[in-house]
């Protein structure tokens, strides 16, 4: 019988090194801030997914103590940094827009 492969840390990411697209070295591409978003009426959520759906990875990433805060309450109080690859910034930048019809 074979080991069972232990994914602790990674299945939090759900595969997000998988999708994140590699430069020419292979290595993954930078990542970039898009932006700050609060976490209180779920638009960080909705904008991930968005991206997303269009094939744009997104890493979250909640600043100061936010991670506790998601572990006690299920929500960052600092909201969350969201980054996207250095080489869909554009993209990503034109749908955010495109979807709260402002700018970042």
């Amino acid at each position: 019988m074979s080991e069972p492969k232990i994914k602790w840390g990674r299945a939090e990411l759900g595969g997000l090194l998988e999708r994140w697209p590699k430069g020419e070295d292979e290595a993954p591409v930078k990542a970039r801030l898009l932006c700050h978003r609060s976490c209180v009426d779920m638009s960080d959520r909705l904008l991930v997914n968005m991206l997303e759906a269009y094939g744009i990875p997104c890493l979250c990433v909640d600043p100061g103590d936010g991670g506790f805060g998601r572990v006690v309450l299920g929500m960052s109080g600092q909201g969350v940094d969201i980054y996207v690859p250095e080489s869909l910034y554009d993209d990503a930048i034109a749908l955010s827009k495109e979807e709260n019809n402002e700018e970042l």
